[in-house]
């Protein structure tokens, strides 16, 4: 289902673009800020002209009919209101235009509609044939204002999170599972119990994960740092995930936005522009790999940030490739282990410093660990990483809090 969308690398996203900022100024920007594609752009052709013109792509909001699972009171009502006869309807009057990478086709449903939303993904697939129909899920605290049993049951349509995307993955379609997370807006161990759930089930099902981050703030007096977007971004790596999406680029929802609603540029411009070109950066040996699961490395049975996460963390990590990896003062690495797309063997760790997810006092770590590969190489957001070896045979490289790395062995 690649389509337009090149999924061989890593694609970064930002959800939308406001009228206000659709000039060829604001676009060239947006291009440079290192944002592949917009989530939620109106069908609006001459801003799709410079998309074109600056290799920006668009997830087209407004071209069918739209659908949002909000407090849960419609969950079930789907097929009801959105029969599939009006998505076809829609399709036979799209003018199709270059930039236009996927189809909205809705946001955070009750799976008590995802029946109907495979039928809607395979025929809006099937109608559009350059573009891929776009879902995205809701995170593990969906719930309404009392944050009830009941009420959370009535937003998912299931008893926990993860039947709600068990059932996603039996009934829609598509090749990836997308969802939202605001960390900073939650918390550390329910981000990283989401992350369990969805990478999991996208290995057991062989789908990609897309993950939708924050770069702005639910509190206007608070600004995400370039930490807090560093440490979002690397732990969904470590997790295996190969489209990471901001919110908001442009008035949305929340405050703090990178353009304010002039469309001027606020402080998260320049950290975004730099923390995307990290990914980017890193994602060109990243995405030679596959996560095979993820371990919690240094952070012990009570750390507090393990306290929604069924899986043990370790230690040490040996992985047969990988021997006694750790932080050499025992702080906490969260390390995707992965292994090549290709047939040639090689193995690797996504690394995220993960000692400093507040971006309170961050410092310099040392990662160390043991491999009798031939040849061990690392590679970080600015290009490759000093690896030294000592006399005892075992490697040593410096990450600093919240930072990201990948090992590679071959």
């Amino acid at each position: 289902m690649n389509k337009r969308m090149d999924r061989s690398r890593l694609n970064i996203g930002a959800y939308i673009l406001q009228p206000y900022a659709r000039t060829e100024k604001h676009i060239r920007d947006l291009s440079l800020c290192g944002v592949d594609f917009v989530v939620c752009m109106g069908n609006d052709r001459p801003a799709l002209d410079l998309f074109e013109k600056y290799g920006v792509g668009a997830i087209v909001s407004g071209v069918v009919p739209g659908w949002w699972g909000g407090d849960g009171d419609n969950a079930g009502t789907l097929a009801e209101k959105n029969p599939i006869e009006k998505y076809l309807a829609a399709a036979e009057g799209f003018e199709d235009h270059p930039a236009v990478w996927g189809i909205d086709i809705g946001d955070e449903p009750s799976a008590l509609d995802f029946p109907h939303y495979g039928k809607v993904f395979a025929s809006v697939d099937k109608a559009f044939p350059n573009q891929f129909p776009y879902l995205n899920l809701y995170p593990n605290y969906a719930s309404v204002a009392k944050n009830d049993a009941e009420q959370t049951v009535n937003q998912l349509g299931t008893a926990t999170y993860a039947e709600h995307i068990e059932e996603y993955c039996k009934n829609v379609p598509a090749d990836y599972i997308c969802y939202d997370f605001y960390l900073y807006s939650i918390n550390v161990e329910k981000a990283y119990d989401n992350l369990c759930v969805v990478a999991d089930a996208c290995r057991r099902t062989g789908r990609d994960m897309w993950i939708v981050l924050q770069v702005n703030s639910s509190d206007p007096n608070v600004w995400m740092s370039e930490n807090m977007l560093r440490f979002q971004a690397y732990t969904a790596m470590a997790f295996g995930a190969q489209n990471i999406i901001w919110a908001c680029y442009t008035a949305g929802w929340w405050h703090n936005q990178v353009l304010d609603g002039n469309g001027e540029k606020t402080q998260q411009y320049e950290k975004l522009k730099k923390v995307n070109a990290e990914i980017s950066e890193l994602g060109k040996t990243y995405m030679k790999f596959q996560r095979v699961s993820t371990h919690f490395v240094g952070f012990g049975e009570d750390h507090p940030h393990m306290s929604e996460v069924s899986q043990s963390p370790v230690e040490k990590l040996s992985t047969g490739t990988f021997i006694d990896l750790c932080e050499k003062d025992g702080a906490p690495l969260v390390v995707g282990q992965m292994k090549s797309r290709h047939s040639d063997g090689a193995r690797a760790l996504m690394i995220c410093a993960a000692d400093d997810p507040a971006d309170v006092a961050p410092t310099l770590r040392r990662v160390t660990f043991r491999c009798d590969s031939a040849s061990v190489s690392v590679w970080g957001g600015e290009g490759r990483i000093c690896l030294e070896r000592g006399c005892d045979g075992a490697y040593a490289f410096d990450l600093p809090s919240n930072g990201g790395a990948i090992v590679v062995a071959r």
